[in-house]
């Protein structure tokens, strides 16, 4: 009797064990498949003015990687900080700033990769001043306040302009303010100058009564920056099809700029004349990182330092995997 109750007993715990394992390979399958389908997922950072929004809003790019097994996961940003710090904790593979916030990530040690860039657009940021300020020039900044973001590009091109004046930051009243605060500031007189980029600089020029004393022509590139994180920068398949849909849907912006403006105006909460007028002030087609390119940010990255923004010096060519400095 005894002896038939401990078979029973072995039995019923083979039969556990087995319902155990059993489970536990289920559990290891479903694992193995959601980390699968998460390889198979392209996570994409846009902000709501920039080349991406419109390749989102066309769905064309999700029908090109379905074809070669991918999804997309589009995520928005209100700024190319915030989009780059999601792409440094790992949240993003691919995304699009400005000049700056790439600088401000590799001096954080972020993983990150130039892929491509739109094409200079100097005029597209520049000093502002009331029509009837007595400043004409960027010499009659001197001892005035100026408003700015800090960090930015424009803070580039102030440095840049008070340069070509013989002048330095020293001799200014630099107001660090992000766009909508400068805007009320510069238009209740809080300050005598307002250094901004487009769209904000479209809409002022046509809302506000506003006369340029310096825009980036001559001074600085100002481009618009495609990104990756070093590792997803290694698929070169999904890197070429992403390019090629950046291409096509960057033709159609330049050739239906009052389309995209209405359609961006809602979002953005600007006027479609002030985005039509930005839209056709840029220039387009998608080019390839160039040394020129990474030596335009180097000097971004120089000047950061030297204004210790950043706390130790970058080397903008270690985020490049085909361009050498030398």
């Amino acid at each position: 009797m005894e002896k038939k109750r401990n078979v029973w007993i072995l039995s019923i715990l083979s039969i556990i064990m087995l319902v155990l394992g059993a489970c536990g390979q289920e559990k290891s399958s479903t694992k193995s498949a959601d980390a699968k389908e998460s390889d198979k997922t392209i996570r994409i950072g846009y902000q709501k003015f920039g080349t991406l929004n419109i390749l989102k809003s066309k769905g064309e790019l999700e029908t090109r990687l379905k074809e070669v097994g991918y999804t997309v996961k589009w995520t928005e940003f209100p700024a190319g900080p915030q989009l780059l710090e999601a792409l440094n904790v790992g949240s993003l593979d691919f995304g699009h700033t400005g000049e700056a916030p790439p600088i401000f990530a590799q001096a954080a040690k972020a993983p990150l990769v130039y892929v491509a860039n739109q094409p200079a657009n100097p005029s597209g940021e520049a000093i502002v001043v009331q029509k009837d300020s007595p400043i004409k020039r960027v010499e009659d900044l001197k001892g005035k306040k100026v408003g700015l973001n800090k960090g930015s590009n424009v803070h580039y091109l102030l440095v840049k302009a008070l340069e070509k004046a013989d002048l330095t930051l020293d001799d200014i009243q630099p107001v660090y303010l992000p766009p909508a605060d400068a805007r009320a500031a510069f238009e209740g007189n809080q300050i005598d100058a307002w250094v901004i980029w487009d769209p904000f600089l479209s809409a002022a020029e046509l809302e506000l009564e506003t006369k340029t004393i310096q825009d980036g022509e001559g001074l600085v590139a100002n481009r618009e920056f495609f990104l990756a994180t070093d590792t997803f920068a290694e698929n070169k398949e999904v890197l070429k099809i992403i390019k090629e849909e950046l291409k096509k849907v960057d033709k159609w912006i330049e050739e239906n700029p009052k389309d995209v403006a209405e359609f961006l105006a809602p979002e953005i909460g600007m006027s479609v004349e002030a985005l039509d007028k930005t839209l056709k002030r840029k220039e387009y087609g998608l080019e390839e990182i160039s040394k020129t390119a990474l030596n335009d940010q180097q000097k971004i990255a120089d000047t950061f330092y030297n204004l210790k923004l950043i706390p130790t010096k970058v080397n903008v060519f270690d985020a490049s995997i085909d361009v050498k400095k030398n």
